[in-house]
């Protein structure tokens, strides 16, 4: 049975008082294209066929686990422990999912304590809140938060920052300053710091990149910080924390990456979880909300939302931020694994994870028709082949193999050639072989 409740002459006056003369009117802004799209699917069916239908479509899938699987480009597969998704559907999880009552929800207000302690020390930073939506969400807001904090509206985004995170950042901030993008440069660091100046409240460094190169943050850190501006860094690959010097050891301000690699899969996009760190200095102006650790009428320890700066908890002028919750339970999945992995765990799997992605990029540097373009990388790099990446691609996925992502998919039109592939602890050696096989193969 339908729920319909309202009737023509009541949408008519609701219209009226907006101010616009239909339904329609609402979605000016978005483009046209994506209005008239239509599914291609029935329009309505019995229940027996739908379960047919979508079984069929199901089937169309490939899955990561189905054979070799290179593709990253901010998603990385990675093994996630039984023993984290039994844990967070435990009852005492599962059911406090959000802490609105504090003083009761004390176990998830403890987790969320701990979360944000790990974020912390892996970032290297001072204090870090308890989860965003994900990386790229984290981004625009860090770049809200240095306009508030420097009041300047000018952001420079690195041209290697994730195209999906600067197209966030754009769309989020571009109302609220001016937002300027360098220009990218594949395998090279390019001179970020030259767009710097007295008008710019922020610098927005990825490390390793959109291409996979590391970067460098320490000399950004200092040329932003001569013009009084922050650096804010960026990663979309959280293990690289277990082996790379955090963010915070090189000078950046606010620290942003995706924890979507740890306990959590690859959920065909999401839900993720966004971590988010700054100096101490800046926490009130720090987005979305901060647990804490204090001491009861007894002396008991406790915790409670010490910062809640978000307008779902007061008024809109002096929210930092409209975020309405957290990733609470993707940030529990992610602490439950760091804290399965412990400090050593992680390092160890960082190590791990760059050392396969050595091994493959050894093998595929004696395929013809490959050229390396990464000298410095973690887990993840770029190759120029000598065809068109995407139907090259397209190919390989015909026989089985993921073999990465094309960089003209994140940046359409541009850098045709180029493949960009991410190995993780799950690549086998045989994995790595296959895929050199089949690049030999089609680029015979």
């Amino acid at each position: 049975m339908r729920y319909l409740p309202l009737n023509r002459e009541d949408r008519v006056s609701m219209l009226k008082t907006i101010g616009v003369s239909d339904i329609d009117a609402l979605y000016a802004d978005v483009p046209a294209a994506a209005r008239d799209y239509v599914i291609d699917l029935p329009s309505h069916a019995g229940e027996i066929e739908v379960e047919r239908t979508l079984k069929a479509l199901a089937g169309r899938s490939h899955p990561a686990g189905a054979g070799p699987f290179f593709c990253g480009a901010g998603a990385y597969r990675h093994h996630v422990p039984a023993s984290v998704d039994h844990l967070i559907q435990r009852s005492e999880f599962l059911t406090s999912y959000t802490p609105y009552q504090p003083e009761i929800s004390q176990g998830t207000l403890h987790a969320l304590f701990e979360f944000q302690t790990q974020v912390a020390l892996i970032t290297g930073m001072e204090v870090a809140n308890a989860s965003m939506y994900d990386g790229s969400t984290g981004c625009a807001e860090a770049v809200l938060m240095a306009m508030r904090v420097t009041k300047r509206t000018k952001a420079v985004l690195s041209g290697a920052l994730h195209p999906h995170y600067a197209a966030t950042v754009k769309t989020l901030c571009g109302l609220h300053g001016e937002i300027v993008e360098t220009m990218p440069e594949p395998g090279r660091a390019e001179d970020v710091a030259a767009s710097i100046d007295d008008d710019t409240a922020c610098v927005v460094v990825q490390s390793p990149d959109a291409f996979g190169l590391i970067r460098d943050l320490s000399p950004i850190a200092e040329a932003a910080h001569a013009r009084g501006a922050l650096l804010i860094a960026v990663a979309t690959e959280a293990v690289s924390y277990g082996l790379l010097e955090p963010p915070g050891g090189q000078g950046a301000d606010i620290a942003v990456a995706e924890g979507q690699s740890l306990g959590n899969g690859l959920n065909f996009g999401g839900p993720y979880v966004g971590l988010f760190a700054t100096r101490e200095k800046f926490v009130r102006q720090m987005p979305g909300r901060l647990c804490g650790q204090t001491k009861d009428a007894d002396g008991r320890r406790g915790f409670v939302l010490t910062l809640s700066t978000r307008e779902q908890h007061i008024r809109r002028e002096k929210a930092t931020s409209n975020i309405c919750t957290n990733s609470g339970l993707c940030a529990l999945a992610f602490s439950i694994h760091l804290t399965l992995l412990g400090e050593e765990g992680l390092t160890r799997l960082a190590a791990l994870n760059h050392a396969k992605a050595c091994a493959v990029a050894d093998m595929l540097t004696q395929v013809k028709g490959v050229e390396w373009i990464t000298p410095s990388f973690f887990n993840e790099f770029t190759v120029k082949l000598s065809k068109p990446a995407a139907a090259v691609v397209d190919a390989l996925a015909e026989k089985g193999i993921q073999a990465g992502v094309p960089a003209s998919r994140l940046y359409p039109g541009r850098f045709e050639d180029l493949l960009i592939l991410a190995v993780t602890e799950t690549a086998g050696e045989e994995d790595g072989a296959a895929l050199a096989r089949a690049l030999a193969e089609e680029l015979k």
